[in-house]
């Protein structure tokens, strides 16, 4: 059974579940919580993910009544803490919030995972999203898709993209795929590190998170060729999609949401997932959403699960076509 199929019927299970809820006799979400949640991270404090979680941990706070708890277990990509929530007790109080990564490009890059992210995990919801931005140096003499694909194939020596490993490098190889090029991958601790390759010219492009390339942007010491987004960027309008760009088939979002241990009561899920649908409706975090160029999101549980079965599935094909091995 593959990761959608795997994920729909989770999804269907959860949807059945909720569905009949309502005429049992002890509803677990009715008293939920009755005392504090902690929410797991797999990254710094201060970073996009820690960030999220502690602005929509807030609001959920204030809501439930009850204190919500960010703890940082840091490492791994994220696998540190993804295991920890993984093997946690499924009661609503020990709660993952991951990026898109975590999920759906782990279990592709990594041979030995300690967790299995359509089994051991119930979405929650899709907190936010956001794109990926095309970069090269505002030195080359590249304008446009199409001027990039051309300097590409004229000069072969000097095709090379810099980011870091995972997504970053499935995201080259599909561009690869779509444009019939070659291009050299030179990896990088971060993003950070790989706009400023770029920006000195030791890498001819990029495809990076909106954070990182948004200040060099703004400064002209970049320049932005295409977004991935289905539309436009409202913080960078002049970029085109890559559709627009003419490239097809290079819609790639990031995410990042909120999750649960397998097993935990579907209402507790349900209870859950409501407050954060209506938590990123509200103005004051939707505009610090937008500040960090993020894209407020809010899905069901059985959405979520669907579109990350789909990612997984989408990864897994490209990194076989592209002969990409996992780590040990």
């Amino acid at each position: 059974m593959n990761a959608s199929s795997s994920f729909r019927l989770a999804g269907l299970a959860v949807a059945a579940l909720l569905a009949t809820s309502a005429q049992a006799q002890v509803d677990p979400a009715q008293g939920y919580p009755a005392k504090p949640i902690r929410v797991i991270v797999g990254f710094t404090a201060g970073g996009g993910t820690d960030v999220v979680a502690r602005l929509v941990g807030q609001k959920i706070s204030e809501a439930f009544g009850q204190p919500l708890v960010v703890e940082n277990r840091i490492g791994a990509s994220g696998i540190i803490a993804a295991e920890y929530v993984a093997k946690a007790v499924p009661d609503g109080y020990t709660l993952l919030v991951s990026p898109s990564t975590v999920f759906t490009i782990n279990p592709i890059m990594f041979a030995k995972l300690s967790y299995s992210p359509t089994q051991d995990f119930v979405p929650i919801s899709k907190a936010v999203s956001f794109p990926f931005v095309l970069v090269v140096s505002s030195s080359q003499p590249i304008r446009s898709m199409k001027e990039l694909v051309d300097f590409v194939k004229a000069n072969p020596g000097k095709a090379n993209y810099g980011g870091p490993s995972g997504l970053f490098q499935l995201a080259l190889e599909l561009f690869k795929q779509r444009t019939g090029t070659r291009v050299e991958y030179i990896p990088y601790k971060g993003s950070n590190e790989a706009v400023s390759a770029v920006m000195a010219g030791d890498v001819l492009m990029a495809l990076l998170d909106t954070g990182p390339v948004s200040g060099p942007l703004k400064g002209g010491k970049i320049r932005g060729i295409a977004v991935t987004s289905t539309a436009r960027m409202p913080l960078f309008p002049d970029i085109p999609t890559m559709s627009e760009a003419g490239l097809q088939g290079m819609d790639i979002e990031g995410w990042m949401g909120m999750f649960a241990p397998a097993g935990t009561p579907p209402p507790i899920v349900k209870k859950l997932q409501d407050e954060v649908i209506r938590i990123v409706k509200l103005p004051d975090v939707r505009a610090r959403m937008y500040g960090l160029q993020l894209t407020p999101a809010g899905n069901t549980s059985v959405e979520f699960a669907r579109s990350i079965g789909s990612d997984i599935e989408r990864w897994k094909a490209l990194a076989k076509a592209a002969n990409i091995k996992p780590a040990n």
